[in-house]
């Protein structure tokens, strides 16, 4: 079972950072709760620094310029009431196939992300948002054992 989602990575491209790559077997409502976990990142990552209005502002605005390509996002701008309720997100990409839920949620990934660095800046906005774009280490942290 593979879950796609999307991330802007250095240099503002889009890229797979959070699973392995989508196929046609892949279950939509798994890539939906995948978005929203993306989501709910950005919102916990921004909340502190631009608000939650702020970000469910940028947020609306992504989804609104998103649904000229993908008119079926129509339904998340509209159920985009609450700031931090992604629900209306999830049911709009896990009513379509897999491979169009994540086309939908690159392009709202990217809308927001160019949003974003329009209002602070492009190297902010990398900075804010590296944790969520970058998958976590699998690894042990390497200790600084200098005196």
């Amino acid at each position: 079972m593979l879950l796609v989602s999307a991330g802007i990575c250095r240099g503002g491209r889009i890229a797979k950072a959070f699973g392995p790559q989508a196929d046609d077997d892949a279950d939509a409502r798994q890539t939906a709760d995948a978005a929203v976990a993306v989501w709910r990142a950005v919102d916990s990552a921004l909340s502190p620094v631009i608000g939650q209005r702020g970000v469910a502002a940028l947020y609306k605005r992504s989804l609104h310029l998103a649904r000229a390509d993908y008119p079926w996002l129509a339904a998340a701008y509209d159920g985009a009431l609450q700031p931090g309720d992604f629900a209306s997100l999830r049911l709009a990409l896990s009513q379509q196939a897999s491979r169009a839920a994540t086309a939908a949620h690159d392009a709202l990934l990217k809308t927001f992300h160019d949003l974003l660095s329009d209002l602070i800046g492009r190297s902010l906005t990398q900075r804010l948002l590296q944790a969520v774009w970058e998958p976590p280490s699998s690894g042990n942290a390497v200790q600084d054992e200098s005196p």
